[in-house]
Parts: structure tokens; C-alpha cells; sequence
């Protein structure tokens, strides 16, 4: 599952620490201080009613060597892209951090923090036995959650079962539908039991939590809502095991995030919870945790974890705006239009998002363009404080915004802000291949100022006559369209012939989506990261 994509809690400036301090890709605290940190934010106990139980599976924990302990494992969103919003990497909220207790205590209708374990569905509490999860020996008899009962999904929700959804889906669906509401208090304590049954993982894991706790639920309840569709649970899941492999994490993390998941869900779902629940998320979470383990045991015999980059090239188009090149120290595989995980020296375990600036070269160069925002502590190091020599990593590439090489189609593209930098790796791509096809790019800014890769792209379009060059500014005046993107691209046209390919903020793919199937592009043909992605990378 997830392991920790969130700053450390030194601050959010962007200063605190170097290499030099800690060393390369070490915790940025003292692992004495980290220790002490699940006992801070909690005084409860962990669940003392056994839950089934979740054992490694696979065969990668027996041939591999011994690793460093990584951290503990979670779906969520270790590789999600950002272009404009890909450099989104603000630091934590000072609102919410670790160091509080998983349970704030505050009264609420959906408080389950004192009762006992319930019976099947429809049963009432089981009889007395081990104290359930939460529920202290002096709980009065009136803070006893109400008896579980037979609580569906409303017809509007995410959560509701299709008609030929299996028992299982029907269970882990009705489990989702009560929790999502409460996500924030569900993941909260399911990190304070994991820190706290497992301590070793604590040091691993940055201080401040704020958006794995987010990512990690949503990647559960996505994984989860796919139990029936095998196919493209796979593929979610594959991706996930694959970029994990870059924090190190071993099968035998498994069981440990999966037993305090079932306690978190144990404590929250107060009306569907029952032993029919819990032992349809035990086999949930097996096949989630098999298809992962799987997937990064295939990868590992053809790819290495992470590749070491040196930073070749630092150039500062603006005051805020850099394109970065570095060497890899192995042949990374990419494709036009992809992007990376990459982690600094200066945020030892903080992994951000960026696009591949060009095709894949034949010197090997990567490129990014990064632009450095307010709080964002990766994005300002690459900006003002990477030089040549400094050394980088990077996760594998993934995305799925690729040229269709077999197909006429023309490229009808997209690029707000540093968005940009996919679509000239595309127009790259295009013209490697030698084919003559008219490719559209529309490049948007909110003036002319912050269009500052505007050169290469016209030059780009002198080189190449199947190519033009349009740039569209929101603000001020300007000597190219002005208004917004979408609507600049419904004064030309007809697109029926071009699929189109858009990338830059979360706000701008949805209202370019909603153009460009307004003037009939069909959503097949059109081609995006995941809008959930998108918000939860700028987050």
C-alpha cells in the first residue's frame, strides 16, 4: 500500500536541513523522537479483539535479501503527475498534523470510540468477551454505540452495488458508504494503530501526514470498489506495487497495514460492521496486497527500484520557473508524454510528480519543467537550491498520455502553465517518428510574461509546417488569443479528426474536457490524468 509521500515537519519554507545534515534519503528527525510519537497521540489501546488473520503472501519475502525496513505499505497516490499542479507540493497544514490523537473526543453522532465488538448484521453487540477496540472497562453503559443495523448506500452514492456486484463488493460497498464521511477520523486512527503495534515503521514516515492520510484512504476505497473488476483492479494495483518499490517496502508490510486497517474500520463503522464484513475486507485485502507483491516482484527483475540522477542543467526562466536536466545513472525507459516520481536530498522520503519535458533522447537527458510555489518545499529546492552536480531520484516512469503511433488522427493539444512541458514532448515524439501529422497546440498562461517556454515552441513550429503554435492569455494584454483555453479552442477547428491531449491544473482539464466533448470529441479520444489525481496533487 502507500507509503509516505508528505514533507518532514523541519517547516514549510524550504529551508530546514541538507544532505549534509542527515545524510542521504534518512528520516529528517531523530528516531528517538519519532518513537515517542504514537504514544503522544493516543492513550487508548489498540484493538484488543482479535481481527482475522492477514499473513504475507507471495513468494518475494523468501528470496529476497534483507532491506533496510521501509515504510509501511497503502494504496494511495505515490505516483500521481503534476504539471501545473505537478509542482503543487505545499507542506503540511499547521491545522493537522500527527502529533494529535487519532480520536479527537469530540462528541459527534458518529463516535464509536467506546463499545463493543458487534455481532452478524441485524444482531446486536456480540456477548461480552475481549474489550473491542477502543472501549475502556470503565465505559458507562450509556456510551454503547447502538446496535448495528442493515444500512445501504443511498441511490446518489459512489458506494452503490451494481445489481451483478458479488456478496463481498456488497459488504466492503456498505462498509465505504458509512466511513467516507469519517475518513479523516477512520485514516487518522489507523496510523496511530500502526505506530503504535508497529513502532519500527514510526521513524520511517514523515511527521506531518496530512495528504497520505487523504490518498491512502481514497486509494482503499478505489481498490476496494473494484473487488469484481479484475482487470482494471490489476492495473490500479500493478501500478502502485511497481512505484512502491522505490521506499524499499517488503511484502512482509503487508499484514501489518492490513490487520490495522480492519481495526480502523473495526472502530468507525458503527452499523455495518459484523464477521461478515470483516472477513470479506480479509479477503479484500489479500487479493489487493497479492496483486501488488506480484507486481513488484515481475518488476524487479527488469528495473531497478529507482534510478540516481546528477543534475546536468539548471535553468531559471523566470523568477519562479526552472527547467531542470539531469543524467540518469542507467537507461530509464520513458515515453513521451509520461511522467516521474523524484525525491531531493533536502526532503529525504518527499516524493513529487513532474513531467518529462522532450521524447527520450539518444544522449539519455531527462528534462522537467518546475515551478516553484508558495510552501512547496521540493518545488522551491529544485528552483533555487538544485545545481549542477547535486544527485536526485526518480521513481518509474508512468502515465498513460502517449502518442498512438499506429493512427492518423491529428494531436489537438492542450497546455496550461508548466502543462506545457508534456505537450512539447509530444510534439517532439511526433516529429521522431518522421510522420507529417497536423498537430494543434493551444498554450495558455495568465499572461504573456508566464508563457515562458513560448520560444521554443514557435520555434518548433517554424521547423515543423504540420505544426502551429497558438498561445492564449487570460490577463492583461497580449499579441496572441486572449480569454481562456477552452474557449479559444472552439474558434477553430473542426477537431473530429484529432485526439486531444490536455495537461496543466486540475480546474483547466475540467473545463477543457467539457469543451472538447462540447464540439464532439468523444471521450475516448480524449486523453488526461485522473481529475482525483490532479486535485490530490495539488493538495
Amino acid at each position: 500500500m502507500d507509503a509516505p509521500t508528505t514533507t518532514s515537519s523541519a517547516g514549510s519554507d524550504g529551508s530546514g536541513g541538507n544532505s549534509g545534515d542527515w545524510g542521504w534519503f534518512t528520516p529528517s528527525r531523530k528516531p528517538a523522537e519519532d518513537r515517542r510519537a504514537p504514544d503522544q497521540q493516543s492513550d487508548e489501546r489498540a484493538p484488543s479483539r482479535p481481527v482475522n488473520p492477514i499473513r504475507p503472501v507471495g513468494t518475494g519475502a523468501d528470496r529476497r535479501t534483507p532491506a533496510e525496513p521501509a515504510p509501511a505499505p497503502g494504496p494511495g497516490a505515490g505516483d500521481r503527475r503534476t504539471d501545473d499542479r505537478r509542482t503543487d507540493d505545499r507542506g503540511p497544514d499547521d491545522r493537522r498534523t500527527d502529533d494529535r490523537r487519532p480520536d479527537d473526543r469530540r462528541t459527534d453522532d458518529r463516535r464509536t470510540a467506546d463499545r463493543r465488538a458487534p455481532g452478524p448484521a441485524g444482531h446486536g453487540p456480540a456477548a461480552p468477551g475481549p474489550t473491542a477496540p477502543g472501549r475502556e472497562e470503565h465505559q458507562r453503559p450509556d456510551e454503547v454505540a447502538p446496535a448495528p443495523q442493515d444500512v445501504r448506500p443511498g441511490p446518489d452514492s459512489p458506494f452503490i452495488a451494481p445489481e451483478t456486484a458479488s456478496p463481498d463488493a456488497i459488504l466492503l460497498r456498505r462498509t465505504m458508504a458509512e466511513v467516507e464521511p469519517i475518513s479523516d477520523k477512520v485514516t487518522s486512527y489507523f496510523y496511530a494503530l500502526l505506530f503504535v503495534q508497529h513502532p519500527e515503521l514510526r521513524p520511517l514516515f514523515p511527521a506531518a501526514m496530512d495528504a497520505q492520510r487523504d490518498r491512502l484512504f481514497k486509494a482503499i476505497l478505489t481498490a476496494a470498489r473494484l473487488i469484481d473488476d479484475l482487470d482494471i483492479l490489476t492495473e490500479f494495483l500493478s501500478r502502485l506495487g511497481r512505484g512502491h518499490r522505490k521506499y524499499g517496502t517488503q511484502p512482509e508490510h503487508y499484514p501489518a497495514v492490513g490487520e490495522c486497517l480492519i481495526g480502523a474500520l473495526t472502530r468507525y463503522a458503527v452499523t455495518t460492521w459484523s464477521d461478515e464484513a470483516e472477513a470479506a475486507w480479509v479477503r479484500a485485502y489479500t487479493q489487493i496486497s497479492q496483486i501488488m507483491i506480484d507486481s513488484a516482484a515481475e518488476d524487479e527483475l527488469i528495473a531497478p527500484a529507482w534510478w540516481q540522477a546528477e543534475v546536468v542543467g539548471h535553468e531559471l526562466r523566470t523568477h519562479d520557473i526552472a527547467v531542470i536536466t539531469v543524467r540518469p545513472d542507467q537507461p530509464y525507459p520513458f515515453l513521451a508524454g509520461q511522467y516521474t516520481s523524484l525525491e531531493t536530498p533536502w526532503w529525504p522520503r518527499v516524493w513529487r510528480h513532474y513531467s518529462f519535458a522532450s521524447a527520450p533522447r539518444p544522449d539519455g537527458l531527462l528534462s522537467f519543467h518546475v515551478k516553484a510555489v508558495p510552501a512547496g518545499w521540493v518545488s522551491s529546492a529544485l528552483v533555487h537550491r538544485a545545481r549542477p552536480g547535486d544527485v536526485i531520484r526518480l521513481g518509474p516512469p508512468a502515465g498513460s498520455m502517449t502518442v498512438d503511433h499506429a493512427s492518423d488522427n491529428g494531436l489537438l493539444c492542450l497546455g496550461g502553465g508548466t502543462g506545457i512541458a508534456p505537450i512539447k514532448a509530444l510534439v517532439e515524439d511526433v516529429a521522431d517518428h518522421g510522420r507529417n501529422r497536423p498537430v494543434e497546440v493551444f498554450y495558455g498562461a495568465r499572461n504573456d510574461h508566464d508563457l515562458y517556454d513560448i520560444d521554443t515552441m514557435m520555434r518548433l513550429a517554424q521547423k515543423h509546417p504540420w505544426l502551429a503554435v497558438r498561445p492564449v492569455v487570460s490577463d492583461g494584454p497580449t499579441n496572441g488569443l486572449s480569454g481562456r483555453l477552452p474557449d479559444a479552442v472552439r474558434q477553430y477547428g473542426p477537431w473530429n479528426a484529432f485526439d486531444a491531449y490536455l495537461s496543466g491544473p486540475p480546474g483547466m482539464i475540467r473545463s477543457g474536457v467539457d469543451a472538447l466533448m462540447g464540439i464532439g470529441i468523444p471521450s475516448h479520444r480524449i486523453r488526461h490524468d485522473s481529475i482525483e489525481e490532479l486535485a490530490a496533487a495539488a493538495e
